[in-house]
């Protein structure tokens, strides 16, 4: 009981004055934490659909790949301009965002995608030759979890490789494979059965996206709200920009088998119908029955410009394999 009292005292001896200032100084504090995250979110968040977007001139010299220089682009600029947030702790605004992680790590899950086809088919003689060590580390890299931090504490109580590390590494390699194809040093193999293999790739990987979208709807649409629709419909969405994107550079690659083949009317086709499905920017993401009147499904219209892009593919491989 001394001590309390002793306490009240010197309560008590404080003035009025600085009362006013501990209550002016916790009121502030409250403001900037009711604040730091919605302000913090609205600064961090942007989902980056531009289809203008170009490498810089710089990774592009005479001889080099344009869909190689874009994919090593697009991980330059969502790691180190727009800024990686799929990994983002608690404490800061990002980790509260869920569209733009979705969004980003869906381009990288494309790059992989495209990476591995490089190491596969179009880095390489026939198949027959010693993948590219580049090339090989790059698609080893883009498989890395996209939500690693510094710290991952369900491992180690070490620091860890960051996302956005394995990601610049991938970009590095990239770049490096990409230099020795224009120095003449490596192989990037514009044949018309390359492209054909790579195409195919491709739409193989929307129909996955395109199951993706059908599960959605078909376990939640119509739902009054559906938490996990936006998820879904921003990775997808974020797969499709990126596949628009290296597209665009191996129509450049690839533009005298195109014109050969005399498929170029088809490959502008296919480049639109991507273009309108990544180009879709619902204020809300809605995934409501079909065939709804007031509540529209947005994973069914990203699914309609996919499917359509996807039977585009089609029949360009099948023109290329004649």
């Amino acid at each position: 009981m001394g001590f309390l009292s002793r306490l009240s005292d010197r309560l008590s001896d404080i003035s009025p004055r600085v009362w006013k200032g501990v209550r002016v100084l916790a009121a502030l504090l409250l403001v900037v934490m009711l604040l730091y995250y919605p302000v913090g979110m609205i600064l961090a968040h942007r989902i980056d659909d531009n289809p203008d977007f170009l490498p810089p001139a710089s990774e592009t010299p005479e001889g080099a790949s344009h869909a190689v220089a874009m994919a090593a682009a697009l991980i330059d600029r969502e790691v180190d301009v727009n800024g990686w947030v799929a990994n983002d702790p608690f404490f800061l605004p990002g980790a509260a965002l869920d569209n733009m992680p979705n969004y980003q790590q869906g381009i990288v899950a494309s790059l992989g995608r495209f990476a591995f086809e490089l190491t596969d088919q179009i880095g390489r003689s026939r198949g027959s030759s010693a993948a590219d060590r580049d090339l090989q580390e790059a698609a080893g890299l883009l498989q890395y979890s996209g939500t690693k931090w510094v710290f991952d504490l369900s491992t180690s109580v070490m620091p860890t490789a960051s996302s956005e590390q394995q990601y610049r590494k991938a970009a590095r390699s990239l770049k490096a494979y990409n230099a020795r194809v224009a120095r003449g040093e490596a192989l990037f193999d514009r044949r018309g059965d390359n492209l054909q293999a790579t195409l195919d790739r491709v739409a193989n990987d929307l129909g996955n996206l395109s199951a993706q979208l059908d599960q959605q709807i078909r376990d939640n649409g119509g739902a009054l709200i559906d938490t996990h629709g936006d998820d879904v419909f921003y990775r997808v969405k974020g797969q499709i920009y990126a596949y628009e994107m290296i597209l665009k550079g191996l129509q450049k690659d690839f533009q005298a088998v195109i014109r050969d083949r005399n498929v170029t009317y088809q490959f502008d086709q296919l480049i639109q119908s991507l273009n309108e499905a990544a180009q879709l920017r619902p204020l809300v993401v809605m995934n409501g029955a079909p065939d709804a009147v007031m509540t529209p499904s947005h994973l069914a219209a990203e699914g309609f410009f996919l499917l359509r892009a996807r039977t585009q593919l089609r029949e360009i491989t099948s023109i290329l394999e004649k």
